[in-house]
């Protein structure tokens, strides 16, 4: 793996890259078959200008390192990154030869604020949550808190809701700011929220309830939910 700018894992692009790749190749047993170069920052640069300028570097790093590779015997057959934010981009580079893009199947609701082709996809992540509370005019209680959602991208959103803003979570309970004091919203109402991170809110759970025309059709397990490999 090199760095291209996640500042994560992986050897620095150019001369340690190779440095590294000919301690792989010398070892018995082992072939050096190419690079991992993932910039998951840049995934959710929400300006498309400045995600695109920030990618035209990382790729050019991975460019001179695959070039610098090539010119001391040591091709590469696989370089992989990308992600749904960018996965244009190293798509229409000729360097990348796999795209690791995960998050559209689901997306959610901080890639929804990214600017250009994410927003091609729509979400299908959802979090069923009901109405507990309506203690005060301006404010609702749903039974969906930390416990049932990942926050570390943002709150979620209310699917098809503009009238009513998750303004905080807690462990067991999300609170609801309503646009309308006048809002129709019981005790019982059930409401679709948005994950702001579909990743680790996927983990909290051990089925995907797969719904299609409001009808329940399957039941698909999340096996690696938790998994330690």
């Amino acid at each position: 793996e090199i760095n291209i700018g996640m500042n994560r894992c992986g050897v620095e692009p150019g001369e340690p890259a190779l440095a590294l790749a000919r301690h792989v190749a010398a070892q018995r047993g082992l072939r050096f078959a190419g690079l991992q170069a993932y910039h998951g920052r840049a995934q959710h640069i929400v300006e498309l200008a400045k995600r695109r300028e920030t990618m035209e570097v990382a790729i050019g790093h991975v460019r001179t390192t695959v070039d610098l590779l090539k010119r001391h015997g040591l091709g590469c057959e696989t370089v992989s990154g990308a992600g749904t934010g960018t996965y244009r981009f190293e798509a229409e580079s000729g360097v990348y030869t796999e795209i690791q893009a995960g998050s559209y199947p689901f997306m959610d609701a901080d890639y929804k604020r990214v600017q250009g082709f994410p927003s091609e996809f729509e979400n299908a992540l959802f979090v069923l949550a009901t109405v507990m509370s309506r203690a005060a005019p301006d404010r609702a209680v749903v039974d969906a808190g930390l416990k049932a959602l990942a926050v570390d991208s943002g709150l979620p959103v209310v699917r098809g809701r503009s009238d009513i803003e998750v303004q905080r979570v807690s462990d067991e309970h999300g609170l609801l700011r309503l646009g309308d004091p006048a809002l129709p919203l019981r005790i019982g109402d059930r409401l679709w929220l948005i994950p702001g991170h579909c990743d680790p809110t996927i983990n909290l759970y051990d089925w995907y309830v797969a719904v299609r025309g409001g009808r329940v059709e399957a039941l698909w397990p999340i096996t690696a939910r938790g998994a330690v490999l």
